[in-house]
Order: structure tokens, then C-alpha cells, then sequence
């Protein structure tokens, strides 16, 4: 089952039961904080005076807001 869709979701399961459910959230800010250019995981507080987190909360809002499907047809 190794490779597969399921054999990924038992292995995500056991994951988050062996180290927690923010497992995959802790190992991603880890790898964020650990990278020299800043990103979203980054804490220190950039030239616009924010930091990474509060940047990439303004950047997704911003991109939720976008709608990708345009405007609606009317059919006769």
C-alpha cells in the first residue's frame, strides 16, 4: 500500500496521532524559519513592518477576494 492515496492517509493519521494534530503545520514552520530569504514563516519584521505571518494573511485574503470564473453567462 506504500505509494498509494490510502497508504498517504494512514500515514498522515498515524503522524498526527504519534506527534500531535499540528504536526505537518509545526515541520512546515520549522523548515519556513530555518530558510534565509524570510517567507511566510519568517518572524522577523520586514521593510513594510510586518512579519511573515501577518504578510501572507493580508496576501491570502487579497487572493480569496480574486474570483477566477468571471462573470456570469446568461443562456437564451
Amino acid at each position: 500500500m506504500a505509494g498509494t492515496k490510502d497508504g498517504g492517509a494512514k500515514a498522515a493519521a498515524t503522524n498526527r496521532s504519534k506527534y500531535g494534530r499540528d504536526f505537518y503545520a509545526r515541520i512546515g514552520s520549522m523548515g519556513g524559519k530555518l530558510g534565509k530569504t524570510g517567507g511566510f514563516a519568517s518572524s522577523t519584521v520586514g521593510k513594510d513592518g510586518l512579519t511573515g505571518k501577518q504578510r501572507a494573511a493580508i496576501a491570502g485574503a487579497s487572493g480569496g477576494r480574486i474570483s477566477r470564473r468571471g462573470k456570469a453567462k446568461k443562456t437564451a
